[in-house]
Order: C-alpha cells, then sequence, then structure tokens
C-alpha cells in the first residue's frame, strides 16, 4: 500500500503539472476526461490524507478494505477504480461551481505567487495548518452535505485560531473567509469585522496575538484579567476554561457549571448571507 502510495503521488504530481493548472491563462476546468481521472485521484489520495490523521477513521474506507484484502493485488490501477462513479461525479461538480463562481474572479485577480496553499504557522505550539491564504484573504474550505451545519461556533474558532496563529504576520491577513463547495458561496470579513462576530474584547490583532500566545504557554487564565470588571467575572470565565482551583470557587456563584461553556450559534443574519436562501414562491 506504501508504494501505491508513492505511485499516486507521482502519478498526481504529473498529471497537474501537465494540466498546467497553475496558468491563469487558462480555464479552471479542464475536459470531462481530463477532470475525472483527476477526481480518482483526489479521493484516493484523501483516503491516504485519513489515514496519516485518524487510522481508526482509515478503517472504513474502500482502500483499507481492497488493500488489506489482497495486498499483492492491489496496484496504482486497482486504486483508481475504487471511487464510485457518484463520488466522482460529485467531486467534478463542486469543481463545475469553482469554475464559474466567486472563486473564478479571485483567481482573475491574483497571481499563483500570491497564494499559500496548506500554511502553517512558525513557532506555533501547536500543529495545525489552513486551507489557503490568497492575498492576504484566509479562506477554509468547507464541503458538508448541509451547509448549515458547518455555520457553527466550531468552524467560527478554527479560522479564529489560524488567524491568531500568524503571530509574525508572514501572510499579511486582512480577510477571512469561508468557501461553500457544494454551494459555490465564498463569504470573507474584514479582520476587524470578524473579530467582532465572537465579541472579542480586543480588537487590536497584535495584542489579541500575543496573548492567544500566552494561552498556548500555559498562562492560566490570567491574561485577560484586566478585561473583567469584578472577581466574580473572572472567576465564572476561568471556571467556563476548566482553569485549576476554578471549579470549587465556581460552585458559589449562581448560574455557574464548571467545565462548561455555554453555546453561542452563529446569528442569523450571518447565516443569511454565507447559505443560498430559497426564493419567494420556491418549495
Amino acid at each position: 500500500m506504501h508504494a501505491v502510495g508513492n505511485e499516486l503521488a507521482v502519478r498526481l504530481t504529473e498529471t497537474v503539472q501537465r494540466l498546467d493548472l497553475d496558468n491563469r491563462g487558462l480555464p479552471v476546468d479542464r475536459g470531462q476526461d481530463e477532470e475525472e481521472d483527476l477526481a480518482r485521484m483526489l479521493i484516493a489520495a484523501a483516503w491516504y490524507q485519513v489515514l496519516a490523521r485518524t487510522p481508526i477513521g482509515f478503517a472504513f474506507t474502500p482502500l483499507a478494505g481492497t488493500a488489506l484484502k489482497d495486498p499483492g493485488a492491489f496496484t496504482l490501477d486497482r486504486l483508481l477504480q475504487l471511487p464510485h462513479r457518484d463520488m466522482v461525479a460529485d467531486v467534478t461538480a463542486q469543481l463545475h461551481k469553482a469554475a464559474h463562481g466567486p472563486l473564478e474572479a479571485l483567481r482573475a485577480r491574483t497571481r499563483p505567487e500570491d497564494c499559500a496553499s496548506g500554511p502553517t504557522f512558525a513557532g506555533a505550539r501547536i500543529t495545525a495548518d489552513a486551507d489557503i491564504v490568497v492575498d492576504g484573504t484566509l479562506i477554509d474550505f468547507k464541503s458538508a452535505r448541509h451547509p448549515l451545519a458547518e455555520m457553527s461556533q466550531r468552524t467560527a474558532w478554527q479560522l479564529t485560531g489560524y488567524l491568531l496563529l500568524d503571530a509574525a504576520d508572514t501572510y499579511r491577513i486582512d480577510t477571512v473567509g469561508l468557501y461553500l463547495s457544494r454551494s459555490g458561496v465564498l463569504t470573507t470579513w474584514p479582520v476587524d469585522d470578524y473579530l467582532a462576530l465572537p465579541g472579542a474584547c480586543r480588537r487590536d490583532l497584535t495584542e489579541l496575538r500575543g496573548v492567544f500566545g500566552e494561552l498556548l504557554t500555559g498562562c492560566r487564565g490570567q491574561a485577560d484579567a484586566q478585561y473583567f470588571g469584578t472577581q466574580e467575572e473572572t472567576e465564572r470565565v476561568r471556571a467556563a476554561a476548566g482553569a485549576p482551583g476554578a471549579r470549587r470557587r465556581a460552585r458559589r456563584l449562581p448560574g455557574v457549571h464548571p467545565g462548561t461553556a455555554p453555546g453561542r450559534p452563529p446569528a442569523p443574519e450571518v447565516l443569511h448571507h454565507l447559505v443560498p436562501q430559497p426564493q419567494e414562491g420556491s418549495p
């Protein structure tokens, strides 16, 4: 399986170079046969990525079942036959939406050197890699079949985390956004506006990144002390964050359940702009 994975990487690299995907003078999409071949390779590569990230989940992929059933007969050609035609059609449909939607305009006004795919963050104390930064715009791709499920607090914190991890301002991020690949919708916010959505008490990005760095080194909840008006407010926040020693004290505060934090769903007006709404009179 390892050898076939290496063959896949070589084939995928050769295909990307042959199709000249970085060439802004060519359309995003290519011929249908070429797109389907590329989709099969990308699906197979995604299964290998599952193996790298979570071996438990990998056990449920077609790659695992086929390779383990008969390792001797497992070849690159066999691997590329595994993706079901519906999966291939789904991937190519998402590509066509990208080729004739907001990403097309973004591609037209940028250069390949303006793009950083899979950006990582030097000096970060946790492992994280975002999807892409394009000319200062941090974009996370979501391909859920039900887009509203992606408009969660977790997604908001994910984008915020990437933004704050760029402590050295390597990518000059001034805008953050989400691209919903099945809807073909790209929504972006200037950084100041985005930080206002979750109610950040700080809006100075440099300062906020510094505090975030302190939190990652174990400041035990003290970095934001100056922003809480009373000791009671401080205890509430520390209890919600699970700070050592805060649980016992928090039990004396009304309405506090140590170790838990209330959920905060995204505002309806945010969802309205992120997800295409049905037209009046439509079912």
